[in-house]
This record gives C-alpha cells, structure tokens and sequence, in this order.
C-alpha cells in the first residue's frame, strides 16, 4: 500500500513551462483505486481532462488528454514526483511531454488544495 492518498483530492497549479497548457484556473479532481489513479481536470484554459496514472513508490506514471477551450485536442505523459509538504499535502512535479504538437516537453508542479 502506498504513502500517498489521492481519493477526492484537488490539485492547481503553483508553476509551468510556457509550452503547458494548463493555468492556475484549471482544477484537478483526482481518484484512487490501489496503484491505478485517476483525475478529470477542467477551467481556465481546458475545456475538459483526463489523467490515468500508475502509482510506483514516490512517482506517478501519467497519461493525458485533453480539450481545450480554443478546440484542440492534446496528448501526453509524465513522470511525476510525489512530495508531502510541511502540513502534509501533496506536491507533484512533472516532467512531462506532449504526444501531440511536436514531442515538445516541460516541467510543471501542482499543489494538493482543499
């Protein structure tokens, strides 16, 4: 069993690279069933979202799809870092890319919210 625990937990966004999609008006809404970990993400500049990700250890390995607002359709995967800040929410850090627009690849980091 994990450390970690994403069942109804929300994420935004703290940082991206120029190249990411998401803004700090998306939201993350995240699941969890054993090691598979789900989430739908939506605002700002994403029409609708989907995550699916395995969890290994300390690391959730994603992919992603989504609609954005301006009607095009995007793919991914990350790796991303599972951290616990101080007062025990979770971090993510990613190193992802997209498998569409040209492999381009970025970095972003998203914060547990309540």
């Amino acid at each position: 069993m994990s450390r970690f625990n994403f069942s109804n937990k929300k994420f935004a966004l703290i940082q991206n690279s120029d190249n990411g999609q998401v803004n700090t008006e998306t939201v993350f809404n995240y699941n969890q069933e054993e090691n598979l970990v789900t989430a739908d993400y939506f605002g700002g500049t994403i029409k609708y979202g989907k995550i699916i990700a395995d969890l290994k250890d300390s690391e959730l390995h994603m992919l992603y799809q989504c609609l954005t607002t301006d009607n095009q359709l995007k793919a991914g995967k990350a790796i991303a870092q599972i951290t616990l800040t101080e007062n025990n929410k979770i971090k993510l850090s990613l190193d992802w890319e997209w498998l569409t627009n040209g492999n381009e690849k970025g970095k972003s980091e998203y914060i547990e919210i309540d």
